[in-house]
């Protein structure tokens, strides 16, 4: 009897504690391109435009050219809100996942900062290699998401 009242016990502990499922590498690659459809999109309905109607030139000719300018900063302005306001993008939304923190604390803007900029910039130098890190650790976690101490898991 004593027995079966601590498997009852053990069992209802374990109800409560929720079971974390790390998102893969596949998951979050095409969370990805619906994010970068998205922007494209952006920058297409709005910022090509708003070029137009003000006459300037929407052509790339630099690196720093105002266009290449406008639609980095949509790009990161993007990631950078939707994870911070919403802890998702919209490509996480339509694949069901979200950015956590590993120390279960809300993201600061600290976070989100280093993830989605510093991070990403340093995952994407050498040939991407940052990203498929993923695919081999054990949280699932690119080389930005270590510097940042977050995963991505599913809702």
């Amino acid at each position: 009897m004593v027995e079966e009242n601590a498997h009852l016990e053990e069992e209802a502990v374990m109800a409560t504690v929720p079971i974390i499922r790390y998102a893969g590498f596949w998951m979050r690659f095409w969370a990805y391109l619906f994010d970068l459809l998205i922007i494209g999109s952006i920058n297409r309905l709005i910022v090509y435009p708003f070029f137009q109607w003000l006459h300037l030139s929407s052509e790339e000719t630099s690196m720093f050219s105002p266009i290449a300018v406008a639609t980095a900063v949509t790009f990161y302005a993007y990631f950078v809100l939707m994870t911070k306001y919403f802890q998702q993008t919209l490509g996480k939304m339509v694949f069901g996942l979200k950015v956590a923190n590993l120390n279960d604390r809300p993201l600061t803007w600290l976070t989100v900062l280093f993830r989605e900029v510093v991070g990403k910039f340093i995952s994407k130098f050498i040939l991407f290699i940052g990203f498929l890190f993923v695919a081999f650790s054990k949280k699932k976690q690119g080389l930005h998401d270590q510097i940042a101490d977050t995963t991505v898991i599913h809702e």
